[in-house]
């Protein structure tokens, strides 16, 4: 099935995560695809304490929505399908996370044809949860289920920054 988490408030990545804990915790192999990130992170660190749970970043240090892309970022985003399509083809997952690909859609460092092939292609048996802001319509509309996360308040507004092991 397939699972989107997006919208603009805090919890998609969370929810995601929520979802792999409760796999792993059934005896599920895991996989988690990072696109956009490879700043260290608590939820990074605990999933390394699961055997079954495999965990792949792709991405700069530098946050990229506070700058254009740039050729490394389009390689980057490469990378992460290439390295989703050969764990499909592997099935060495049953439940497997692209976490922020959305935001790669977005941002247009992936074709949007890609990954409705990849949904397209993805085999029985493995759930696809894709997570990230600004989903676009046409991959929405193939979900099996659909979250929306809405900011209401949150502390960046008030120039409050990200606190460890709250916000990463």
């Amino acid at each position: 099935m397939l699972h989107i988490y997006t919208g603009n408030g805090p919890g998609k990545t969370t929810a995601a995560l929520g979802l792999a804990l409760r796999s792993l915790g059934r005896g599920k192999r895991v996989a988690l695809v990072q696109f956009l990130k490879k700043r260290p992170s608590g939820e990074i660190l605990s999933l390394a304490r699961f055997k079954n749970c495999l965990v792949r970043r792709f991405g700069k240090e530098e946050f990229l929505l506070d700058r254009p892309p740039d050729p490394e970022d389009f390689r980057e985003a490469a990378a992460g399908m290439e390295e989703t399509e050969k764990i499909l083809r592997e099935r060495s997952a049953d439940l497997l996370i692209l976490d922020e690909i959305n935001v790669a859609l977005d941002l247009e460092l992936l074709p949007p044809a890609r990954v409705i092939k990849l949904i397209a292609d993805c085999p029985p048996g493995i759930d696809l949860v894709l997570t990230g802001r600004n989903c676009p319509a046409e991959i929405l509309d193939r979900a099996d289920y659909a979250v929306e996360s809405r900011e209401i308040r949150h502390p960046f507004r008030q120039g409050k920054g990200p606190r460890e092991g709250i916000e990463f």
